[in-house]
């Protein structure tokens, strides 16, 4: 039970690497808010969970509204006390539309859910965290947040960005007993690709240059095993890191 008596939060886990993480932590011990936009997603997920002894609430939320931000957090301290992890999972694609072809409504939308919505429960957990000088945050980034094709700007562009701030908040905030750190998965099979949907042409030829080097894709299990590795004391030296979760796709 490496996460007994804890409280995680997991953004978009009703489905794919969100879900398989919640269960995971919960079957650790944890006792974990499902959020996602999906209510009734969110909780079959969390009513599992407890039908298999464990603690779970379902709380909808769009990250990329600040009021629902606002809201999950605070439910999660009214349900369960406190807030020990924070998981920001939830993400959507681009249709891997280039810069030229790029609209300010779809840069805008990938950001707020993709970087705004962790920097906003980022926000929000901080304060908990810094009370207590303790606390955990993991990002889920992406092979796109370390090179520069693997789907169109906007995305990409997001996830650099949040690379970025999770080793921002990483160093700013490790001498108050915090640690921030981010899995950059490669391509996992998840329902992401709903996302999706008339994807440019130019921008997915472009972006898929490098799959025939990808060694295969992985089960959202096996990144729930690395986000566990980083959210329990087993990675109490590990801070500010970005783990590539990818079976070697991005070594090449």
């Amino acid at each position: 039970m490496r996460l007994s008596g804890k409280v995680a939060v997991i953004t978009g886990a009703a489905s794919g690497m969100g879900k398989a993480i919640a269960e995971l932590f919960a079957a650790e011990g944890a006792q974990v808010v499902v959020s996602d936009l999906r209510l009734e997603a969110a909780q079959t997920v969390a009513s599992a969970i407890e039908s298999g002894g464990g603690a779970a609430i379902a709380v909808a939320a769009n990250v990329a509204k600040e009021e629902d931000v606002q809201q999950l957090i605070d439910t999660a301290v009214k349900q369960f006390g406190t807030v020990d992890i924070l998981v920001n999972n939830a993400g959507i694609m681009d249709n891997f539309v280039p810069a030229a072809d790029l609209t300010d409504e779809l840069w805008d939308r990938v950001f707020a859910i993709n970087t705004t919505g962790p920097m906003r429960t980022t926000r929000k957990v901080l304060p908990l965290f810094t009370e207590k000088k303790s606390g955990v945050i993991v990002n889920i980034a992406s092979a796109g947040g370390l090179y520069g094709s693997r789907a169109g700007a906007a995305y990409t562009a997001s996830k650099h960005a949040v690379v970025g701030f999770t080793k921002n908040v990483g160093f700013q905030y490790a001498p108050l007993g915090i640690r921030c750190n981010a899995i950059a998965p490669g391509g996992v099979e998840t329902n992401i690709g709903t996302t999706i949907n008339s994807p440019n042409p130019f921008g997915m030829e472009r972006a898929m240059a490098g799959m025939g080097i990808n060694p295969r894709s992985g089960k959202p299990e096996e990144i729930a095993k690395v986000a566990l590795f980083l959210a329990s004391d087993d990675a109490s030296f590990v801070n500010g890191a970005v783990v590539a979760a990818d079976a070697g796709w991005t070594a090449y």
